[in-house]
Formats: structure tokens, sequence, C-alpha cells
């Protein structure tokens, strides 16, 4: 476990809501959040993501390895999914004498992760996750501790949410643009089919087409072949 100065949680808010979704990705985003509640969650001393994807857990941002999630996922069950599953808040008071999940508390204790407390983040209709914070002693999270992960994990699953549109987004942006491309290329070729063989625009598309088939590649790849060999000095 490395040290790491304590954080006003309102220093915290604010710098969840100063961060530019356009200045980082979305590892970058989660980093910053474990990294964040391990400096503001009173108690913490490990602090970890699960992000919750059709079903599939994945440990997406970690602080350390007393962060025990994967333990979870082996046995199917846990705080942390039942955390993402239920978009609530669980709390493990002493692992040493937790009887709810038998098996991952006792591997817990033996690493050393004596209490635990999870929080829902609810990111997206198809994923949802936890905010994991693990103590190195029993007992570790009074009710303050508690209101103020629980305030975190509200600023972080907007963050989260935001993130994902835009990420949505901008792939989606990237689709079009290359739909975009593609059909400027596909336009050329025709164009370039029409000139030299005098036929109609639904003619040389179909002789794209044709072209396409025979050979096995994509229309788009056809007709940046027509393209380029246009470009080609004639000798």
């Amino acid at each position: 476990m490395t040290h790491v100065e304590p954080m006003d949680p309102h220093e915290a808010f604010a710098e969840l809501g100063r961060i530019r979704l356009a200045d980082v990705d979305i590892d970058t985003l989660l980093d910053k959040i474990a990294q964040l509640a391990k400096r503001t969650i009173p108690g913490a001393s490990e602090v970890s993501v699960t992000l919750l994807h059709d079903n599939k857990p994945q440990t997406a941002a970690f602080t350390g390895a007393l962060a025990l999630d994967e333990k979870q996922y082996e046995r199917g069950y846990g705080p942390c999914l039942q955390a993402a599953e239920s978009s609530s808040s669980l709390m493990v008071p002493d692992t040493g004498s937790e009887q709810r999940w038998p098996g991952w508390a006792e591997t817990a204790a033996k690493a050393g992760a004596h209490s635990s407390l999870s929080v829902g983040l609810p990111v997206h209709e198809h994923v949802t996750g936890a905010l994991n914070i693990y103590a190195t002693t029993p007992n570790a999270f009074d009710d303050d501790a508690i209101a103020i992960a629980q305030t975190f994990a509200g600023f972080a699953a907007v963050g989260l949410a935001n993130a994902h549109l835009y990420e949505t987004q901008a792939t989606l942006a990237g689709h079009m643009q290359k739909a975009m491309e593609n059909r400027a290329v596909i336009e050329q070729a025709k164009g370039i089919i029409m000139g030299e063989r005098r036929c109609t625009p639904e003619q040389a598309f179909a002789i794209l087409s044709k072209l396409s088939q025979d050979s096995n590649r994509k229309v788009r790849d056809v007709a940046s072949a027509v393209v380029e060999n246009a470009r080609r000095p004639q000798r």
C-alpha cells in the first residue's frame, strides 16, 4: 500500500467536474476516479472500479493489489458484484466474521483487506459498475465515510456516463466520416468509368459491383484501385 495525501471531498468533487472529456480517454478517467477516491474517502487503503457490461465484470481501474475484485468474479458473487448489479451500497465491516459471501471473505481477510465498501455506479442502460473501497482494518468506514463515498460515486457515475456518451458519439462521427470518404471514392470511380465507357451512373456502379464480386474485394477497395489507376501517368 502506498501513502497518499488526504484530499478534501469538495476539492475532489470539483476536480472530477473539471475533467474535459475531449482531453482524456475513458481509461484515464477511470484511473483518475480510483486515485481521487483513495485520497478522499476516509479509511480507504486501496480502491478499484468494477464495470459490468452485459453481465461480464471487469476491473477497469485499481490503485493496488489489495483490491480483490477478481476473486469475486471467479466465484460469481461478492459485494462489488452485488453493488454493480443493484446500484446499491454494500459494506463489509469485518471480513473475518463476514457470512454473506463465504470463501471470498476469508480470502480477503488473509490478503489483509479487513473491511470493504462497494457503492454502485449506474453508468448506462447496458453498463453498470461499482466503486470498491478496501481497508486494512476492520470497521474502517463510519457513517461520514459512507456518505462521502456515495457522493463521490454520484459524481463519478455522471462523469463515466458522459464519457460513455462522448465516446459513443465520437465513434459514430468516425463511422460517418468513413462512410462519407467511402462514398466519395466510389463516386470518383463511377465518374472515371462513365467517362471511359460512356455509360450511365447505374451502369458504372454495376461494373464496380461486378469487379468487387469477381475479385472478392469490397466495392470501396475496387473503387480506390480504379481511382489510383486513373491517376497514374499513361505511357
